[in-house]
């Protein structure tokens, strides 16, 4: 089970930080949504950021549970935390309550479980363990599919709920495969699918027909002038397939996404305004954001948040309130904080010793980044809202201990990295 060590012995301090400095902020941002003159009680247990508080010290409490754990015990056992999570996926939609339209909770008295935000790090744990398997070659299909499969499940058992927010998340996987070497044609083809989808929806068929031939024409131009092999056929079939896929476009986003996702797509293009409807949080956030200029109205002194002019304001769209209260500087200290969390997970995965634990330390990076941009990028109107959690920072229990639990099996992995091999 590996060597005996103190509970803090070798643990990355500066992620542990980082932690718990994004927690005090988040929960500053819940109290200051539900803070009232006459009741400054912080402890005020029927208020959101008393829950909160309560919320805190039991993620402290799972903390030193994880670190007392051995570095062997998450690799020896992630099948079976795997195999636990899912099961948990397939029971919420029998027994599960549903909330918001989704039936993605367990009811636990005043108090709920969200199970899906516990099956991120279950997945990071069997896709690590599948990983290490020696002398795995990721280029071969039969690994992709295995891989596929073990990403896939969760994913789509999530979709069943319906929450396509949290399955999105597990995209973002990609970048720890492509690390482990996925071969990079998936990262093109997907995100060259996403800009020809927008193109699609924005332009007619013949403009984006014309943009596909004058990608495929320069490709193979540069191709035969750097004298790369590409077989003769490679571009014009890469240019029927993409305008297939693009005539395509209009029966996806007309069978397929529903209407109220296909209206909050139309509105981030601008295709549609509807300031007192389906784009009210849009609106409202924008103004909160927007009111806090430079430097913000002051700590508890936002007016928008405070009026629940923005709906959802201590969940999905929290950084409102650090918008408006702290205005730009305090935003870019707030986005600051979070790109040196993702940038030091990767400075660490990168020195593991085991493919387990490097694994599962870029899954992480990426599952906190996706989180990060999508619930910034919904705020100030750069991404539709798809309901997402701000890491850390948002009001819930299930996602606190969450990414609680996803980050510290990264650092007590980490903490273990000279005897996991």
């Amino acid at each position: 089970m590996g060597r005996t060590k103190g509970l803090f012995e070798h643990i990355d301090w500066v992620l542990v930080g980082l932690y718990f400095l994004l927690v005090l902020l988040g929960w500053m941002s819940i109290y200051a949504n539900t803070y009232q003159p006459d009741n400054s009680n912080i402890f005020d247990m029927t208020q959101e950021h008393g829950k909160q508080l309560l919320w805190i010290g039991s993620s402290v409490v799972l903390i030193l549970f994880i670190l007392m754990m051995t570095g062997k015990m998450f690799s020896t056992y992630s099948l079976l935390i795997y195999g636990g999570a899912m099961l948990s996926l397939v029971l919420v939609l029998i027994i599960g309550k549903q909330v918001g339209g989704a039936r993605s909770w367990f009811g636990l008295g005043s108090f709920s479980i969200q199970p899906s935000e516990f099956a991120k790090f279950a997945t990071l744990l069997a896709l690590g363990s599948f990983l290490s398997v020696p002398q795995l070659d990721l280029k071969k299909i039969k690994n992709q599919l295995v891989v596929g499969i073990i990403i896939g499940i969760p994913a789509f058992l999530i979709l069943l709920q319906p929450d396509a927010g949290s399955a999105i998340v597990y995209c973002s996987l990609i970048f720890a495969l492509h690390r482990e070497g996925l071969p990079s044609s998936y990262l093109v083809i997907g995100f060259s699918s996403i800009v020809l989808f927008l193109l699609a929806l924005l332009f007619p068929f013949t403009i984006v027909a014309s943009v596909i031939v004058g990608v495929c024409v320069l490709g193979f131009l540069l191709s035969n002038k750097r004298k790369r092999k590409k077989v003769w056929y490679y571009y014009p079939l890469t240019a029927v397939v993409s305008m297939a896929y693009s005539i395509s476009v209009d029966f996806i986003y007309s069978n397929i996404l529903k209407t109220h996702q296909r209206n909050r797509i139309d509105i981030i293009l601008g295709k549609i305004e509807d300031i007192k409807d389906i784009g009210w949080n849009l609106y409202q956030s924008k103004i909160a954001i927007g009111s806090g200029g430079f430097s913000g109205k002051g700590y508890l002194e936002g007016t928008q948040t405070k009026l629940n002019y923005v709906p959802e304001q201590s969940t999905d769209f929290i950084f409102c309130t650090v918008g408006e209260e702290w205005g730009f500087l305090g935003s870019l200290v707030v986005i600051g904080l979070f790109l040196a969390l993702i940038m030091r997970l990767i400075f660490i995965a990168e020195r593991q010793r085991s493919i387990f634990s490097r694994v599962y330390g870029y899954g992480v990076a990426g599952i906190i980044f996706i989180h990060f941009f999508i619930n910034i990028g919904m705020a100030i109107g750069i991404v539709p809202v798809i309901g997402i959690p701000l890491p850390f920072f948002s009001y819930g229990g299930s996602s606190l201990w969450g990414f609680t639990v996803l980050l510290f099996i990264f650092i007590q992995l980490d903490s273990y990295r000279k005897d996991i091999l």
